[in-house]
């Protein structure tokens, strides 16, 4: 029988070649995505597309909109413009959702426990550190005592990117044939990536260091 592994997948190139990694390792998947009101929702059909692709029937994507009520992000107010420039700048803090991945771990380590899943896993990585609190090894180490104290059940939270670059995870991606084109990493919710977002920076920088074009297409 099948190890069970809960996954939350955003859509994005990080999350999606985790995806791949695991289904890689003989897995059975339960997918589980969030519609948080993020501007970037194209991200979302393309990880239903990514399931279809690999035959995975177990995803979930769940409503979790109220956190726009009680959490302001660039991401998610339509008054407010994504910034431009690179992940380490100061002003792309203003892309973090308060408490966001607390939130949807919670809801994710309840649907493992459910489920009979022994992992939990999320997408992590160390290009995240410093601007999003909640990918911190700090956080990440928090959440996993806290996972185990929460119910009789015991589920562990795995984040194993935790410290690479995207670059790095483009290399185990291309490795494992990701189909990229079926990801979306662009903060701005438009037809073409931006490509001026930090998000949309990193995403380029990773594939340069790859000696590899990306496969979408761009604005610039």
């Amino acid at each position: 029988m099948k190890k069970k592994a809960v996954i939350i997948c955003s859509g994005g190139m990080d999350s999606t070649t985790l995806l791949y990694d695991i289904l890689n390792k003989g897995y059975e998947v339960f997918v589980l995505s969030f519609d948080y009101g993020q501007k970037h929702k194209v991200e979302l059909n393309l990880i239903s597309k990514t399931c279809l692709k690999l035959g995975i029937v177990k995803h979930k994507i769940i409503d979790l909109k109220i956190l726009n009520e009680v959490a302001s992000s660039a991401l998610t107010r339509d008054n407010w413009d994504v910034p431009r420039g690179h992940y380490a700048d100061e002003n792309m803090k203003q892309t973090v959702v308060p408490n966001r991945n607390m939130i949807m771990l919670s809801l994710a380590i309840a649907y493992a426990i459910d489920s009979g899943a022994t992992e939990l896993y999320y997408g992590a990585h160390s290009g995240d550190h410093a601007i999003y609190p909640d990918c911190r090894p700090e956080f990440v180490k928090a959440m996993q005592k806290v996972i185990k104290l929460c119910d009789w059940k015991k589920v562990s939270l795995v984040v194993p990117y935790l410290h690479l670059t995207k670059a790095d995870i483009v290399k185990i991606g291309l490795k494992l044939n990701v189909d990229y084109n079926l990801t979306w990493t662009c903060y701005n919710g438009r037809e073409k990536a931006c490509g001026k977002c930090g998000s949309c920076t990193e995403r380029l920088e990773a594939f340069k260091l790859n000696n590899m074009e990306d496969p979408i297409k761009y604005e610039v």
